[in-house]
């Protein structure tokens, strides 16, 4: 005798999917909270790397920069490629959870309760952008402290912002894909490292033009290229050109991806 999966009254479910993401989004806030270290790491991690790069390696790297160097000398330069690192660090601690989630077994019992079975991807997603928000603040915060000055005005730092939440939606759907499709938390913790490392191919701390060959056609075309510099020109008041039309389309082609394929993965059975 088969037993029925309970399902959600069809003229409530859109209003209980949003009350089922309110409560598993509550739910990760909390487990965040509780165990704060992955999430710590995402904001120590470049804010190290902010302070090497800055205290040590500063006036060198600005000497090579010459009039590009700007927003307080060489902290101008590196800030808005530190700040997407901040992003890039939060797809650890993202599909980490998700990974364990799932091999954990609390997804299985999710699928037998009367929930909509989206809040739980939507509940990771937004409780990560939340995370990334935050992270995004404090490394900014610390950039300040140390002499970073963006000329843009209002309007630019809004368009900043706006970027960079989108670029956290997008890498937090492709984080929930590699949770989803991770056999354990160890091989989920590995495999994003290969999203943080691409911002240091990248225009972050030097111009591309300054690389060799085969590293400047890479960073050239490579996304994190153009969400830099669409970001660097938002917050220090330079000309944007094409490079925030070509982030935003970057950032949607990510997150469409990253979706479809959570949703593929997620609606079909694990192996054992």
């Amino acid at each position: 005798m088969s037993t029925a999966i309970p399902t959600l009254p069809p003229t409530r479910t859109v209003g209980r999917t949003l009350a089922d993401s309110a409560t598993m989004l509550r739910r990760n806030l909390r487990h965040a909270l509780r165990y704060p270290a992955m999430t710590a790491s995402s904001v120590l991690v470049p804010v190290i790397i902010l302070l090497l790069f800055v205290g040590v390696l500063g006036d060198t790297l600005r000497a090579g920069l010459g009039t590009r160097a700007s927003g307080g000398g060489y902290i101008g330069y590196v800030t808005p490629g530190i700040v997407l690192i901040s992003v890039a660090a939060s797809c650890v601690a993202t599909s980490v959870a998700v990974c364990v989630d799932v091999t954990g077994g609390i997804v299985d019992r999710f699928r037998t309760m009367p929930i909509a079975r989206s809040a739980v991807l939507t509940g990771h997603v937004l409780g990560s952008v939340i995370q990334t928000a935050v992270s995004l603040v404090l490394v900014t915060a610390v950039a300040v402290l140390l002499g970073f000055r963006p000329a843009g005005n209002p309007l630019r730092w809004l368009g900043a912002v706006g970027l960079l939440l989108l670029l956290a939606f997008a890498l937090t759907w492709l984080a929930v894909l590699i949770g989803l499709s991770s056999r354990n938390p160890e091989s989920a913790s590995n495999t994003p490292l290969i999203i943080q490392l691409l911002p240091f191919v990248s225009s972050a701390f030097v111009p591309a033009d300054a690389m060799p060959a085969g590293v400047r056609w890479f960073a050239e075309y490579q996304p994190f290229t153009e969400l830099i510099e669409a970001t660097r020109a938002l917050l220090l008041g330079t000309a944007v050109g094409h490079h925030v039309v070509a982030s935003v389309a970057w950032c949607l082609v990510i997150a469409l991806a990253g979706f479809l394929g959570s949703r593929a993965v997620f609606g079909r059975p694990r192996a054992a």
